[in-house]
């Protein structure tokens, strides 16, 4: 069976810095995959070739048996980013419309006129992320933890079988965080998750795989109880120390 998204020896240079080298990585279709690494490791360099944002300079990249190597965003995708990235002055409502009507393959909508079909599916998103009571009002004036939770709901309306999320529980407390992490659980399960965290906490309360990625390299996949063990990601990541 074709896995959702497979990485072949990904290079990508900037200049003369080789910011990945040589990665491979596979998520399976249903599984949860976190990234994790430290800051410069190129966690959103990677985020950026698998969505499209940018092309490797050696490699491939295959979603679902098909190779979307520097493609523009497939179908088959859909991300959120560090920072929130929902129309702020546009209804809590219409910023799911939006990605529905966006999404050129998806099954609910009329591609040109919103219809029936289209506000019933984004009021159960909205339901699914909490979110009913404020339908209405303009995403700008949601609590920061709020519009992650739309910047959720937004890549969910696109019917995407992978989603991308990159670092969704920064910026909020302790509570918020998990919070969001009950969210993600419960929306994301009949789908293929690949998310850059740097919560551990959350990464282990989440993640079915982890892969690390130092220097561009990944160093190490495995479950956590096998990630939490593993002696090199210890040394390279967290200076020895074990968590």
């Amino acid at each position: 069976m074709n896995a959702a998204l497979e990485l072949r020896g990904i290079e990508k240079r900037f200049g003369a810095t080789r910011v990945l080298r040589g990665v491979d990585l596979r998520v399976e279709k249903g599984e949860r995959h976190a990234l994790i690494g430290p800051n410069g490791a190129g966690k959103s360099t990677l985020f950026d070739l698998v969505s499209g944002r940018a092309w490797p300079d050696e490699g491939r990249i295959v979603a679902d048996g098909t190779d979307i190597t520097g493609q523009p965003p497939p179908r088959v995708l859909a991300r959120s980013f560090q920072t929130t990235s929902v129309f702020a002055a546009l209804s809590v409502l219409d910023n799911l419309r939006c990605a529905m009507l966006g999404a050129a393959s998806s099954r609910y909508i009329d591609r040109w006129l919103p219809s029936r079909k289209t506000d019933e599916r984004a009021q159960a998103l909205l339901d699914a992320i909490g979110l009913a009571a404020r339908a209405d009002e303009p995403a700008a004036r949601l609590a920061y933890a709020e519009q992650r939770a739309l910047d959720l709901g937004i890549a969910l309306a696109t019917d995407a079988p992978l989603i991308l999320l990159d670092e969704p529980t920064a910026g909020m407390n302790r509570a918020e965080a998990s919070r969001a992490l009950a969210l993600i659980r419960a929306t994301t399960e009949s789908r293929a998750l690949l998310v850059i965290e740097h919560d551990m906490d959350a990464v282990f309360g989440l993640a079915d795989h982890i892969s690390v990625l130092v220097q561009g390299r990944v160093i190490a996949t495995g479950t956590p109880a096998e990630i939490r063990e593993n002696r090199d990601v210890q040394e390279a990541y967290l200076g020895g120390a074990a968590w």
